[in-house]
């Protein structure tokens, strides 16, 4: 509980440091510069690399798009819920639509613009900052990893479960920088606040398992995850 309480503070001090750094005006030369390295010199509209990647990189961005986040969502809480883990299907659905809003909110009270220095690559409509898909990735699938990670036996097992889940969160985040649809900043600051919702969400439910408010069964196993 000590190692996550420090990751929620390290990733709420990243996240602050990012916001005032994005508000007082300082990283437009680091978001310009990264998002024209990824674009051909002589034509901003076309990505660096084969004309393949870009339509992996729109693949992955789904991952993090409202739809299959949806469909992840009900599935998961549907399934724990006819399992009977009542504490952990709380924990997903509490911990992925508070983070919703909470993005949403922070987007509307940050009201920074899209990167118009690059061609957008997908359709997109909302605010920038933070990155949505980058922080609900995060939450989702971080949780759902700890949440799978507990049936393994072996701690190889578990690794490998929470590593997919964080090679797939950065790869998301990473498809909207390369998609033009994001600065840097906003993702960084999107998995910023993803790390520090999911682990604070989590901090919660071990403390209520503490006060006996939820199932020990389903925390416990969790926690081993």
């Amino acid at each position: 509980m000590l190692v996550a309480a420090l990751g929620v503070l390290l990733a709420l001090l990243g996240f602050i440091k990012i916001a005032e750094e994005v508000l007082e005006g300082d990283m437009p030369d680091f978001d310009d510069w990264l998002l024209l390295l990824l674009r051909r010199p002589d034509n901003p509209h076309i990505p660096v690399g084969p004309q393949w990647l870009i339509e992996v990189a729109q693949d992955i961005t789904a991952l993090g798009g409202r739809t299959v986040l949806i469909i992840v969502i009900l599935s998961a809480v549907g399934y724990l819920a006819l399992e009977r883990r009542h504490g952990a299907m709380w924990l997903v659905a509490v911990a992925v639509g508070g983070g919703s809003l909470l993005s949403t909110a922070m987007k509307h009270l940050f009201a920074r613009g899209r990167p118009d220095i690059v061609p957008h690559l997908v359709a997109v409509t909302s605010p920038g900052f933070p990155s949505g898909h980058s922080m609900l990735v995060g939450v989702l699938y971080l949780t759902l990893g700890a949440l799978l990670a507990r049936f393994a036996a072996r701690r190889r097992t578990k690794a490998y479960i929470l590593t997919v889940a964080i090679l797939v969160t950065f790869l998301v985040g990473s498809s909207r920088i390369y998609l033009g649809v994001h600065y840097p900043t906003d993702v960084l600051a999107g998995w910023c606040a993803g790390l520090a919702w999911a682990l604070g969400c989590w901090l919660v439910a071990r403390y209520l398992q503490y006060r006996g408010a939820v199932e020990k069964s389903d925390l416990n196993e969790t926690a081993k995850g």
